[in-house]
């Protein structure tokens, strides 16, 4: 017996007890009451958005149900259903890079450091779309962004983004205190208009090191976002359609998509839950 065990891998007290009880099984899988029903809403979140896992299924699962009144899920009964009906994400199994870049790019604040990037969307026709945008490093909302498919973005594109960023949160031609606006080396961001049209609008241009991506994470994470949650799993065949889309994804984002930095809020929500907090008493 004990030879046996040791081949199976098994205990040989659990292999004689079994023997001696043939009347007992295991338990098999952990059920709830109202599992079914659970899991057909969650399998609505995921049919609509493949790419979320199971703690943004929840987000948006509890944030459906706090507005309709019907009480909260825990994420981790979530995540059980999700195992069981095989809607789990397959785990990430890469490396990240050593990282030479030790500071912090996250604002303590709104309205303290904005940062501005790009990227482009490969259409199956073999067409691309250029994409910049602007964001707010504390509280992720992309405030403006521009598109083109001509040979890339230009230095007047990036300041129409300027001036959309200072207009939508100081409803204003100029900021009230100075802001800081981070981009990389590129000849759109540090071109002397551009210098100048920011300094005019009191921001403060910085640029990110010479190949350190991460000196520019915020915009590096969405940038991430945005081509695994909706390029990828949009149909692309040209680029107006691509054009035609991304005002959706771009409020998408903003409105909608919980978010790990916001304790799994969106940008928006994050945003009227700071406007609702009264500020602190200064004595």
């Amino acid at each position: 017996m004990k030879t046996v065990a040791d081949a199976l891998g098994v205990a040989r007290s659990n292999r004689v007890d079994q023997l001696r009880h043939p009347e007992r099984r295991g338990r098999g899988p952990y059920r709830r009451a109202g599992d079914d029903a659970l899991l057909a809403e969650i399998r609505a979140i995921t049919d609509a958005r493949p790419t979320y896992g199971y703690r943004r299924a929840a987000a948006l699962l509890n944030r459906a149900r706090r507005a309709s009144g019907e009480p909260l899920v825990n994420r981790k009964r979530v995540l059980r259903l999700m195992r069981q009906a095989a809607l789990t994400l397959q785990p990430h199994t890469g490396r990240r890079p050593i990282r030479a870049h030790e500071g912090k790019v996250v604002a303590p604040a709104s309205n303290r450091r904005w940062a501005s990037d790009g990227f482009e969307i490969s259409c199956w026709n073999s067409e691309v779309v250029r994409v910049a945008f602007a964001i707010d490093t504390h509280d992720r909302e992309v405030m403006a962004w521009v598109a083109t498919i001509g040979a890339g973005i230009s230095g007047e594109m990036v300041r129409d983004m300027m001036l959309e960023c200072v207009e939508r949160r100081f409803d204003a031609i100029r900021a009230p205190q100075p802001v800081q606006w981070l981009a990389d080396n590129g000849s759109a961001y540090t071109a002397a208009e551009t210098i100048d049209f920011a300094t005019t609008l009191n921001l403060v241009p910085c640029f990110t090191p010479v190949r350190s991506s991460e000196s520019n994470g915020v915009c590096e994470a969405f940038v991430k976002t945005i081509k695994r949650d909706y390029v990828r799993v949009s149909p692309r065949p040209d680029a107006i359609s691509v054009l035609q889309q991304l005002p959706t994804w771009f409020e998408d984002y903003n409105a909608v998509h919980p978010h790990s930095g916001l304790r799994m809020l969106s940008p928006r929500e994050f945003i009227a839950r700071q406007s609702a907090t009264p500020a602190a008493c200064p004595v």
